[in-house]
């Protein structure tokens, strides 16, 4: 099993990378909240807002 990696963005700045178990335990979150911050909902939601984070799944299989 691929185990998919995010990249986890809060503005311009880069927090982490790794799985989103990785990246929920680094930012003290759970594992649900890093794949909600790749939904378009959410990204169309916090458009506007400077500090809002966001993950982009990275590797071949990333859409």
């Amino acid at each position: 099993m691929i185990t998919k990696e995010y990249a986890i963005y809060k503005g311009d700045t880069l927090l982490c990378i790794g799985t989103a178990e990785e990246c929920a335990e680094h930012l003290n979150v759970k594992p649900q909240t890093i794949l909600f911050y790749q939904y378009a909902g959410y990204q169309k939601r916090a458009k506007n807002t400077a500090n809002r984070r966001i993950a982009i799944p990275l590797g071949e299989d990333a859409e």
